[in-house]
């Protein structure tokens, strides 16, 4: 209780003109971020990772925090108005909005997905709040032995959360713990896989792979995908005439969507933000498909579901929160933005774990805060003031946009590490993680592999060595062997379960 009452005073935080300049900032950009297609905030916070290191870490936390809020909800923009997610996690909000934009009613939409993003985004932090002291004490009982278990069990799920390519997650996730391994052992002062250059030996850095991994890739991406149709879309779209007063949903319709909806949809997507490497996109298609198969109007699912739009949002949004759990927690993140926020936290020196909620919890409280404000107030008033004007942050010239960006990423990869090599290293991965894009091997598992592979390691040997090398440890240790079940269990459930996208329109 007296850690959830300072969880509350996070909100005092946000009164200080510093703190509220940051997140009113970190609103805006991740509202940037997230309405362009191909940027994510994701993208958004990795270029932002080398300013951490000269503020502090509480606005650097509560900027990270409306940054992600902020990219999940105006993915949506794009994906109601020209059918172009924004983000992944808005492709089933593109499905129903694009349809009512084409029906005329396209503002209505985007006041729907709003609406449905402040609900889920609003309880997904006063669920991240509410039980984060619980889950801190829940923690603590967890020994060695338990530790390895859940690693290797947020390593799996991660694996077989992908069911048609479970081999290229394996060698993704595999190939990032390889690359962890570079530089000092773990347990001792010892180099290794330097390959008899000093520059390897202090190892890879996370801020070169996070900045190859998601902003120099994404670059490549975007330039390989670069196609006329896509410019004569945003034309197009120049011309288009939204109202501000067309934004707020009528209460009938609302109503008809029903509050059922709203909290049902967002408990799914704080469930799932849970599973490590799930992600908006699972929750909000989760939402989506469990709203249809209890709606009362099945047959509009497809044509412009205001049912649909408000469960998929209200999932993805609801899902921050969730992801923030494991990662505080454990160390382990939930998603990519979480993966890029532990950096934040570990380049300030913070060290995920049930203490840190214990001890720290003034410099944690006010991203909890900021992640509630952002869906709560600011979603709805920039929906307001600049929804009309949304729809022209596409047609913004992408080869400006884009050669900027590619600035940004390696001037800040320089910054960040006072090392030429480390740039270089960042230029490497972002070559490496556009080949694994190109042939369909998931990024976010190399990156999850490479964050979570040095703890694999240090808890595998630590529970070797002081049960003199008998791994018969992790079936005897109770929370190791509830790990491991759960691990069995999660597979089971998932890979039996037959996908229903068929079921999808």
């Amino acid at each position: 209780m007296e850690t959830f009452v300072s969880f509350l005073g996070g909100f005092e935080a946000l009164l200080s003109w510093e703190v509220l300049g940051f997140m009113i900032a970190g609103f805006l950009i991740g509202t940037f971020f997230g309405a362009m297609p191909g940027l994510t905030s994701v993208l958004a916070i990795a270029l932002l990772l080398p300013i951490t290191y000269t503020i502090d870490v509480v606005p650097a936390l509560v900027m990270c925090a409306s940054i992600f809020m902020a990219g999940m909800y105006s993915g949506s923009i794009t994906a109601t108005t020209i059918n172009i997610p924004g983000a992944p996690s808005s492709m089933m909000t593109a499905v129903e909005g694009n349809a009512l934009m084409l029906k005329g009613q396209g503002a209505n939409a985007l006041g729907h997905a709003a609406l449905g993003s402040m609900i889920g985004g609003s309880i997904g932090a006063l669920l991240l709040m509410a039980f984060m002291p619980i889950a801190g004490e829940l923690a603590l009982l967890i020994r060695t032995p338990g530790k390895f278990s859940l690693v290797l069990f947020a390593l799996v799920v991660i694996i077989i959360v992908d069911k048609g390519a479970i081999a290229k997650g394996i060698v993704a996730t595999t190939l990032g713990i390889m690359l962890a391994t570079v530089g000092i052992d773990v347990l001792q002062p010892i180099p290794r896989f330097e390959f008899g250059t000093e520059l390897l030996v202090e190892g890879i850095g996370l801020m070169p792979v996070v900045i190859g991994a998601f902003a120099v890739s994404e670059l490549l991406v975007q330039a390989q995908n670069w196609n006329l149709s896509l410019e004569g879309t945003l034309k197009r779209a120049k011309g288009l005439k939204i109202r501000r007063r067309d934004f707020i949903p009528p209460w009938s319709e609302v109503r008809e969507v029903g509050f059922f909806t709203y909290i049902k949809s967002a408990f799914i997507g704080y469930a799932i933000g849970i599973l490590p490497g799930a992600g908006g996109s699972m929750a909000a298609f989760v939402a989506y498909a469990d709203a249809k198969r209890g709606s009362k109007k099945p047959e509009e699912y497809g044509n412009g579901s205001r049912e649909g739009i408000a469960a998929a949002e209200s999932a993805n949004n609801s899902m921050c929160g969730g992801a923030f759990v494991p990662m505080l927690m454990f160390g382990i993140p939930g998603d990519p933005t979480t993966a890029i926020v532990l950096g934040v936290l570990v380049i300030n020196g913070l060290q995920p774990g049930p203490r840190l909620i214990e001890q720290q919890a003034d410099l944690i409280a006010p991203m909890f805060a900021s992640l509630f404000v952002s869906a709560l107030i600011l979603i709805p008033l920039t929906l307001f003031l600049f929804g009309p004007y949304f729809i022209r942050i596409v047609s913004i010239s992408r080869g400006l946009l884009y050669s900027s960006i590619a600035v940004v990423a390696l001037v800040g990869s320089y910054v960040a590490t006072y090392s030429i090599f480390q740039m270089f290293l960042a230029l490497i991965f972002g070559v490496l993680a556009f080949f694994l894009r190109k042939h369909n091997y998931s990024v976010v598992a190399m990156l999850l592999g490479f964050i979570l592979g040095p703890d694999l390691e240090q808890y595998l040997r630590r529970s070797l060595s002081f049960n003199d090398g008998n791994p018969i440890v992790f079936l005897t240790s109770m929370d190791s062997l509830a790990f491991l079940a759960l691990t069995v269990v999660f597979a089971y459930l998932i890979l039996r379960k037959k996908p229903k996208l068929d079921a999808i329109p």
